[in-house]
């Protein structure tokens, strides 16, 4: 069974009672915050394995939240919200979220997106050495480390996986289902803008030039292409 420490940030007290019972219940450890500031002084003093952060607070809004923790560490963060379009999604994903929880939701939905998230960053933290190296470019996956045009990016669970899954399959066309199947997991397919931000995202990091993408190409009506480069 999956476990690890969660730390919920939510300003109510239902909703955190409510997680706390399912989380405790399901094996998992669980810290508490009301607000941002709250939060991130608990992660100053123990890094959790997993956030649960939702967007509206008092004080910092939980992008801002997120968007500070980005700053120095790659923890999986689900964010929640009663906002179900498709503008919120995107600026939480842009802020640095891994996934997005609709208010009301089914508790077993959300402990399944937990444990997703969970398996895949233990997955992608343990797996076996893959590295690319090209004079811009070098990727050790072992190490989770890029350093993109002489400088080291940092990336986010999710666009790590993403890479991951491009150098895995290199110049070949990925329909946008296989990429969300495999980086978010079976219950995914539908998110197209999961993969609009993330792919940005992830083109701004490594790109020479990000708006004239030399890896990270579009294929219309189909999905997206990791262009091997050649080696240095």
């Amino acid at each position: 069974m999956i476990s690890g420490n969660v730390l919920v940030l939510d300003d109510e007290a239902q909703i955190r009672r409510v997680l706390r019972t399912s989380l405790v219940a399901s094996g998992f450890m669980v810290r508490e915050a009301r607000r941002g500031e709250e939060a991130l002084e608990l992660i100053r003093e123990e890094m959790p394995d997993l956030l649960i952060v939702d967007i509206n607070l008092p004080g910092m809004s939980g992008f801002e939240v997120c968007r500070e923790i980005r700053e120095t560490c790659d923890v999986p963060i689900i964010m929640l919200s009663v906002r179900n379009n498709e503008r919120d999604k995107v600026r939480a994903l842009d802020s640095g979220a891994d996934d997005y929880v609709v208010k009301p939701f089914g508790i077993q939905e959300l402990l399944a997106r937990i444990r997703a998230n969970l398996r895949r960053h233990a997955a992608n933290t343990d797996e076996a050495p893959l590295t690319l190296e090209t004079q811009e470019l070098t990727i050790d996956f072992a190490q989770r480390k890029v350093i993109a045009r002489g400088h080291q990016a940092r990336l986010t669970p999710k666009e790590f996986e993403l890479l991951h899954y491009f150098v895995s399959h290199p110049n070949k066309a990925v329909p946008h289902r296989e990429l969300l199947q495999a980086v978010w997991g079976p219950d995914y397919g539908d998110q197209v803008e999961y993969l609009r931000v993330f792919i940005n995202q992830l083109r701004k990091k490594i790109e020479p030039q990000p708006s004239k993408p030399r890896y990270l190409l579009t294929e219309p009506w189909v999905g997206y292409r990791f262009a091997m480069p050649e080696e240095g």
